[in-house]
């Protein structure tokens, strides 16, 4: 099995804490992160939004609506 990668360390931290969806917009500043969204049976799952700032809308009116933890991430970094 390859080591872990810091992505894999991120998804796995998520799972810690309840996360079950991240939003965002895929792009070449998060292609690891995505990677690691197929090395996790995508756990937390991984909600493709249009645009950057709709994955922010989304991951806020997640955690207004559920009262849960809105998570998204940028093509510049989670």
């Amino acid at each position: 099995m390859p080591s872990q990668t810091v992505a894999d360390y991120l998804l796995s931290r998520l799972r810690q804490w309840g996360v079950e969806n991240v939003f965002g917009f895929p792009g070449d500043g998060i292609n690891g992160i995505l990677a690691a969204f197929g090395r996790a049976d995508d756990r937390p799952r991984f909600v493709q939004a249009r645009h950057e700032e709709m994955a922010a809308f989304e991951a806020v009116g997640y955690a207004k609506f559920t009262g849960r933890v809105g998570v998204c991430m940028a093509t510049s970094g989670p």
